[in-house]
């Protein structure tokens, strides 16, 4: 346990920043779900409203640091993939 005053100020910081980071880690990790969902079910119109929710919180959480960005843009290229499979 730190005895500095500052150091135990980012102790609270650090725990916070970490709860914000997993919220936003597990909210986009359910929004993936609900897009493979819709791929699986068939559902073209679903998936498609699917993949812009979770593209989007892919994309906020490689600019705010929650994932890495060629992560990010890994699972996008997945997802434009399995969507484009979906036409044929």
């Amino acid at each position: 346990m730190p005895n500095i005053k500052s150091a135990k100020k980012r102790v609270k910081v650090t725990a916070t920043k970490t709860l914000q980071n997993k919220m936003f880690k597990s909210a986009m990790k359910t929004d993936i779900k609900k897009y493979n969902a819709a791929i699986a079910s068939g559902d073209m119109e679903a998936a498609q409203a699917a993949y812009k929710v979770a593209v989007k919180r892919i994309d906020v959480a490689a600019s705010k640091g929650i994932i890495h960005k060629n992560a990010a843009a890994h699972k996008k290229s997945q997802f434009t993939k399995a969507l484009n499979g979906m036409n044929k």
